[in-house]
């Protein structure tokens, strides 16, 4: 019989993060640095929210598009947080989670063999999804010398007649970094220049710790070309919620409504009304959680550069992306000896992408003691390795 499974698929290796979680998995006593999900519980409100509907008896499907009073109290929050108006009828898509908001918007712009520029150490969804969608993922690596930060410059040097888009995601995960207002005005020059699509992955909007995040839609002139995606998961602990959104003018989130409409149908209902109340009474929880990844970080940071592992200051998000240069290892070797040594999971750096290469992702999004706990087994680890 022959193999019906496709080359675009087969061609996608999985994920390099699966094999330490399956690791750790069969160890007691580990540590997990690795997993990038709030440990708090969804703040209460929200909860309360989500258990009413189901009590209503709301437990049919919404509209394709998700609720418009969600809808309406997101584009409230939109303007009120970065000033940029979207129409709630007609620009705004409730989504299953970002995920689903990523891959709607790739499908709805590309054609096959459409390059999507993509800046790395990212997400490791996004060149699998571009080839998914039919595209061509073009990496480009960013660096600790600029802080993870993207250049127009760097844009500019992998652009060809088939670019298409660029695929940014600021708060970055895995590295922390937040970027310049200077910096984006001057990508949204090139993609104003180039006349390119900006897919843009908000989703650690809020997480951000002494900066301030930058809407790219709100920048001048891009909102017309800039598909916005963001979401519940990591601002308001709604991760197993999955609750996201796609922002876009209304010709392109008419495209991404029909792929919606024929392999989602429409978001949870339960999650679309706890949203509700995250985007009308979350604020206060959203900052409560904000003050303690803070916290955590600026522990985190110290203890790691103090014990020689290189760590520039992450400003958003809740990761850390210290450099492992000097253990002598690479960081594939680093990650599986502090996994079998001292019982702490970290992710290797390059598991996503260029530039990755000699870090690793250390989440602080566990308990404070906690991390505490797995400084000190690391600190045991570089006194043999360091």
């Amino acid at each position: 019989m022959r193999n019906f499974v496709s080359q675009r698929v087969a061609s996608v290796p999985y994920s390099g993060i699966r094999k330490f979680f399956d690791i750790a998995a069969t160890m007691k006593d580990v540590i997990s640095l690795g997993i990038g999900e709030p440990d708090f519980v969804t703040p209460a409100p929200i909860l309360r929210a989500g258990i009413a509907s189901l009590e209503r008896g709301e437990t049919g499907y919404t509209s394709n598009a998700g609720l418009i009073e969600l809808r309406r109290a997101l584009s409230r929050k939109l303007a009120e947080l970065y000033g940029v108006a979207y129409h709630p009828d007609h620009e705004l898509l409730i989504t299953v989670g970002v995920s689903e908001a990523l891959y709607v918007a790739l499908v709805s712009i590309l054609d096959p063999g459409d390059e999507v520029i993509i800046p790395q150490p990212c997400f490791v969804s996004y060149a699998p999804d571009v080839v998914f969608a039919g595209g061509t993922p073009v990496p480009i690596p960013t660096f600790v010398e600029n802080d993870f930060q993207v250049t127009a410059q760097d844009i500019a040097a992998h652009i060809t007649p088939r670019t298409k888009a660029l695929l940014i995601g600021y708060p970055n995960n895995p590295t922390g970094a937040v970027m310049s207002r200077e910096r984006l005005i001057e990508i949204a020059r090139l993609a104003e220049q180039h006349d390119l699509a900006v897919i843009s992955d908000e989703i650690y909007d809020r997480l951000v710790y002494g900066t301030t995040h930058v809407c790219f839609a709100s920048l001048p002139g891009m909102k017309a070309r800039t598909l916005l995606l963001g979401g519940f998961s990591k601002d308001y602990a709604m991760t197993g919620w999955r609750i996201g959104y796609l922002a876009a003018p209304s010709e392109l989130l008419d495209a991404a409504r029909k792929v919606h409409q024929y392999t989602i149908m429409s978001a949870p209902t339960t999650s679309q009304h706890a949203a509700i109340t995250a985007l009308e009474q979350g604020d206060e929880h959203v900052q409560r959680m904000v003050e303690e990844y803070d916290r955590r970080r600026r522990l985190l940071v110290s203890s790691l550069n103090a014990m020689g592992l290189d760590c520039f200051e992450p400003r958003g998000a809740f990761y850390a992306f210290p450099s492992i240069k000097k253990s002598g290892m690479d960081d594939h070797t680093f990650a599986e000896r502090l996994l079998h040594e001292e019982h702490v999971a970290v992710v290797p750096g390059s598991s996503f992408g260029l530039g990755g290469e000699g870090h690793v992702r250390i989440a602080y999004s566990t308990a404070y003691e906690k991390i505490e706990q797995a400084l000190e087994r690391i600190y045991r680890f570089m006194q043999r390795h360091g």
